[in-house]
């Protein structure tokens, strides 16, 4: 009994198959600028402690117009970091959350901004310092 079956070649990943944030069209490079765009942290940092709606987000968020805080969700909903959740109520009422991708990134950013944070007295003598030296 003879088969037209071909026999499978064990093969490693392909470039396309292999996530390089270093690479120019991977993926991860995509959510990363996402994610870390001034106004994608602070979204995601925004949403860390429970679902909001728009206006609280963008009251949280101090400096963000309601264009570029519509852009950067739009932009972390469609890479699965965020859920926008419609109720039909009367007005509708539309809240955000994290999706559990996006409570791991908030995670991780959380850390980071916990280090800026507590490092701003740090940050400001540095700025003193260069700025003194290229002004000398």
């Amino acid at each position: 009994m003879t088969t037209d079956a071909r026999p499978v070649e064990e093969t490693g990943p392909t470039d396309a198959m292999v996530a390089d944030v270093f690479q120019r069209g991977c993926t991860s490079r995509h959510v990363l600028e996402a994610v870390t765009g001034r106004w994608g942290v602070l979204t995601v940092a925004g949403l860390r402690d429970g679902a909001v709606r728009f206006n609280a987000l963008r009251r949280r968020i101090d400096g963000v117009s309601e264009k570029m805080l519509a852009q950067t969700l739009q932009s972390l909903e469609r890479d699965g970091i965020v859920v926008r959740e419609v109720r039909a109520t009367i007005p509708p009422h539309v809240e955000y959350s994290l999706t559990d991708l996006g409570r791991r990134v908030a995670d991780s950013l959380t850390g980071l901004l916990d280090v800026l944070e507590g490092s701003v007295a740090e940050v400001t003598a540095s700025q003193r310092a260069y700025d003194a030296r290229r002004d000398a």
